[in-house]
Order: structure tokens, then C-alpha cells, then sequence
């Protein structure tokens, strides 16, 4: 390992997925100094994907099975880890981060991974015990430990939280309604084709889904009253009773440490802004994760994007660029979800404007269902989705990455194996 940098410090403000890749890209690239993370949660670093599917689901699951780096990992690679701490404020001037018990931090670079917290509701306060929301590895917990076979459970949201939540719940037996303010399912983030077959299937499994609903008013009892614990009115004229109302309406960045300390933040996304290298408006201040917002280079438009890759992706770029190196280009965006017995993985997001064509039999009643879905404009594919077809949707990946025109034709014809419609496409266009 290179000690050129020996006597340097790199502070990283957050400790989940972002913070845990910077960590081990740092010292896989050889950085040799001073790596110190301060993290709010008292666990170590944690895998948050598995929280509304495996953590719910397996009785024996807990929270070190989720961790990203075992406790070991931290000391043989000489990390100062300080939990349960949190940072007020950075200090451009004097490179310094100011902490709530008023410590005082100084570095040579700092990362902000600080990632969000779950968009919560007044109507429907933290920390009631029939409410709850689902962003740490403690309310996973708690939601687990309430539940049982007979419960009645409410999810407002039909996002992919919402989904993978109904799914899981009702896997475990529980009666699940599921309300949603749009028409659709998803409605931001995939083709309403799949949509109405994600919908489909869902109603299928027992779920009861309320699209273009919205609660008009909502009643909770104290533990232990004859009535249930949560009443709601909708405008559509349903009244629902439940034991459990679970609250998946998105993510709030966490920004306040960015805005105290005067960084530019996106007032149309809420995330911190970067440049394609993580660099924020401070010097030697960089930002990755849930909470940063960058440019598209397609659009233009600011973008911030709540995935596990780009996670990945930003800390990976954010440390090579702290260590003078070039970063190697982000990867193409990547997605996925497992629900109602389907791994769906996506590639790219959708767009106004495409047009979207289908291999294989969207039947939502199919035991393993397995299609594909891509989103071409003029020829070219910008966005694909795969149910149950990961292997083919690594096979299409080249040609998203490279805009390599299609024939759509070809596509949905399902005696021409995935891998060699990619090869064929891929060398006519050469």
C-alpha cells in the first residue's frame, strides 16, 4: 500500500451502502491514511434491500446477516468507526466537521453519504405502535415483531417499497390493502404495460389494491380498545380497519448537514448537488448516495437516483476522484425488485416517448412468469425491464450502453435466443 497519503484524513458522514463501498474502494486503491466514518444508527453498515423482503420474512433473520462487512473488516483495515454520533455541520474554511456532542473532526477530504429517511405523514406519527415506516434495520424489526398470520395490514404507497411490502406481508398471511394516489402502479418508474401486469398479479395473490385513492380521514385507537387500532375513510367510499398501517411513500434526502453548512442543494430533487466526479459546491467536499442529485448528460435535468448500484457507483467515482485518479465511467443505471414470486430487473429509466416492445407472454397467472420489455426510440433501446429473465437482460445490456439501433421484429421473436439476437444486432451494426 502506497503511504504517500499516510498523513491524510478522509471523513465520510453516513454509514450505509454509500459509506461502506468508499470504505474498501479506499483502501483497495491504496490510500494509506486516516479513514473515519461517523454514522447515526448504532449497527454496523447494512444491506437495506433485504428489509422489506428477507427481514420480514425469515423468522431467524436479523440485522448482522445484513451486514456489508463483517465486524473484523473494520479493524484489519483500520477504520475509525464512530456510531451513534452525528454531524452538524462541515467547516469549508477549516476543513472541519462539527459534531452534535461537540467534538470536533478535521480532514483532508469528506464524503456525505448520509442517504434519507422515509417520507413520513403528520396524520400518522413515528413511533406509534400500529404505524410504521420502513427505512432502518429497526423498523424492519419492529414491523417484523407485529405481525402475525391474522393481521390486517394497510400500505399507503404502490411504489416498490409498497409492492415489495404487500407481497411480503401477504406471503406471511396477512390481509394486505394497498392504496395508491395514481391510476397505476409505479406510475413514475416503469411502463404502465407492466404496471396493469404487476397489478394483475398482485390481485391474484390476494392483495386488495386501491388506485386513484386517497384516505380522507383516518382514526387510530390507543392499544388495547375494542375497536381497531386504524380506520380509514377513502374517497372512493371504502372504509378499511387495520392492525398495522405501513406508510411507503418515498424518501426524504438527508440534507441538513448540507444546507448548515451552505452547500448547494437541488431545490427540485432535495439532494445535494455534485458533478459527474461527486465533487459538491464545497471544496474537497464530495457527496454520494441517496442524498445526491447530478446532471443527466442526456437531459440536462438534474437527477437523483435511490438505487443500491448507485450507491456503489457514486462512492466508487467520489474516492477516485479524492485520489487524483480518473474514474472510470459510471455503469449503465440498474435496478431491481423481488415480488409476488418475480425477480424483475431493470436497465435505464423510462422516458417520455418510447415505444415499448415485448418478448415472450405477459400472463400474470403463470407460476414463473418470464418476459422482457424494451423501450426504443428510433431504433435505439433506452430502457429495458426482465420478469424472471436476468441472464437475457445481461445479454441486452451492451446494447442500451452502446445505443445500438434494434429491429424490434427480431426482438420479440422467442426462437431467436436473447445472447444471439444481441450478437447478431451488435454486429450489424458494426
Amino acid at each position: 500500500m502506497s503511504q504517500e497519503n499516510h498523513d491524510q484524513t478522509i471523513l465520510i458522514v453516513g454509514n450505509g451502502q454509500a459509506a461502506a463501498t468508499a470504505v474498501q474502494t479506499l483502501r483497495s486503491h491504496g490510500f494509506a491514511g486516516c479513514i473515519r466514518v461517523v454514522g447515526s444508527e448504532a449497527h454496523l453498515a447494512y444491506e437495506r434491500p433485504p428489509l422489506s423482503k428477507t427481514m420480514l420474512s425469515d423468522p431467524d433473520a436479523g440485522v448482522s446477516g445484513l451486514h456489508i462487512h463483517p465486524a473484523d473488516f473494520y479493524q484489519d483495515a483500520m477504520i475509525d468507526l464512530m456510531l451513534q454520533k452525528t454531524v452538524t455541520r462541515i467547516d469549508g474554511e477549516r476543513n472541519m466537521a462539527l459534531l452534535e456532542d461537540g467534538q470536533q473532526l478535521s480532514y483532508d477530504y469528506c464524503l456525505l453519504a448520509t442517504g434519507g429517511q422515509a417520507r413520513q405523514l403528520p396524520d400518522y406519527p413515528y413511533g406509534d405502535p400500529h404505524i410504521h415506516y420502513l427505512r432502518t434495520a429497526d423498523d424492519a424489526l419492529k414491523l417484523k415483531h407485529s405481525l402475525n398470520a391474522s393481521s390486517r395490514v394497510v400500505i399507503i404507497g404502490g411504489g416498490f417499497l409498497g409492492m415489495e411490502l404487500a407481497s411480503t406481508t401477504q406471503m406471511l398471511g396477512a390481509n394486505v390493502d394497498v392504496i395508491e394516489a395514481a391510476d397505476s402502479l409505479l406510475a413514475r418508474n416503469a411502463p404502465g404495460l407492466f404496471s396493469e401486469w404487476l397489478a394483475q398479479r398482485a390481485r391474484r395473490a390476494g392483495v386488495t389494491l386501491h388506485l386513484g385513492a386517497k384516505v380522507l380521514a383516518a382514526k387510530l385507537q390507543k392499544t388495547g380498545q375494542a375497536d381497531a387500532p386504524v380506520t380509514l375513510s377513502l374517497d372512493n367510499g371504502r372504509r378499511l380497519e387495520a392492525d398495522h398501517l405501513i406508510v411507503a411513500i418515498g424518501l426524504v434526502p438527508n440534507t441538513e448537514v448540507a444546507l448548515r453548512s451552505g452547500l448547494a442543494v437541488c431545490a427540485h430533487t432535495g439532494g445535494i448537488k455534485i458533478d459527474h466526479h461527486g465533487r459538491t459546491s464545497m471544496p474537497n467536499v464530495f457527496a454520494a448516495g441517496d442524498c445526491a442529485t447530478r446532471i443527466n448528460a442526456e437531459t440536462g435535468e438534474f437527477m437523483r437516483i435511490e438505487s443500491w448500484q448507485n450507491a456503489n457507483e457514486q462512492a466508487r467515482v467520489a474516492v477516485q476522484a479524492m485520489l487524483g485518479q480518473t474514474p472510470a465511467a459510471a455503469s449503465f443505471p440498474w435496478f431491481w425488485t423481488d415480488q409476488f414470486d418475480c425477480n424483475i430487473q431493470m436497465l435505464g429509466a423510462t422516458t417520455a416517448g418510447l415505444q415499448f416492445v415485448q418478448r415472450g407472454e405477459m400472463d400474470a397467472g403463470a407460476a414463473v412468469p418470464k418476459f422482457l420489455l424494451l423501450g426504443i426510440k428510433d431504433r435505439i433501446p433506452r430502457y429495458a425491464l426482465a420478469v424472471n429473465a436476468g441472464a437475457d437482460l445481461r445479454a441486452l445490456r451492451p446494447l442500451l450502453e452502446k445505443g445500438i439501433p434494434i429491429d424490434p421484429q427480431a426482438f420479440g421473436d422467442v426462437d431467436l435466443p436473447v445472447k444471439q439476437f444481441a450478437k447478431k444486432t451488435t454486429a450489424a451494426a458494426i
